[in-house]
């Protein structure tokens, strides 16, 4: 497991004197249109790419299959990125539709409709949130193995909040859909 820096320390912003919190970052990236495991890796190399964004682990990728997708929708490749972070989580949330539109990402009314790139924040330290905008912690994540599953292989002791132990979750959920894919692997540049 990565070392986190101590979240009570905060970074002076040189600029404007201003302070800000480190928080840990948990990130969720999918894909299940045209070239996946590229649109992976350029979210990982976007992301590690962002100012005061610190990529502290990448998950082994899983093949999953689609959940709450419309009919016929292919097979998704999974993973999950853990972060520090100085930087808000609304700040956060624009560099996540700004790197899943650099992947050509388009929206559809349609529910879970597929996706070259789904860049999903899980958590930002103990931010909430709940608009339309932005919600923390994420609504759906604590009963989505494909979610769980990556993350429990980077911290396995991490509580998803209000919910419980992740490996406790993971538990309880059918995890007979995803195939761990080791001859797929996310790089830090």
């Amino acid at each position: 497991m990565t070392e986190s820096p101590n979240p009570n320390i905060v970074d002076t912003d040189s600029l404007t004197g201003e302070m800000h919190p480190i928080r840990r970052v948990v990130v969720a990236l999918g894909s299940n249109l045209g070239e996946r495991f590229n649109a992976l890796q350029g979210a990982v190399d976007a992301l590690a790419d962002t100012p005061d964004f610190f990529l502290t682990g990448v998950s082994p990728v899983y093949e999953t299959e689609p959940v709450d997708s419309p009919a016929g929708s292919k097979k998704f490749l999974n993973a999950i990125l853990l972060a520090d972070t100085t930087l808000p989580a609304a700040r956060l949330m624009e560099r996540a539709l700004a790197v899943e539109d650099a992947f050509d990402r388009e929206r559809s009314e349609l529910r879970n409709a597929p996706r070259t790139l789904d860049v999903d924040l899980i958590l930002v330290g103990d931010r909430r949130a709940d608009d339309d905008f932005l919600r923390l912690p994420h609504p759906r994540a604590h009963e989505r193995a494909f979610v769980l599953q990556p993350w429990h292989d980077l911290e396995p002791d991490a509580v998803f909040p209000d919910h419980g132990p992740i490996a406790e979750l993971l538990a309880e959920l059918d995890g007979s859909g995803l195939i761990k894919r080791d001859d797929l692997v996310l790089e830090v540049q």
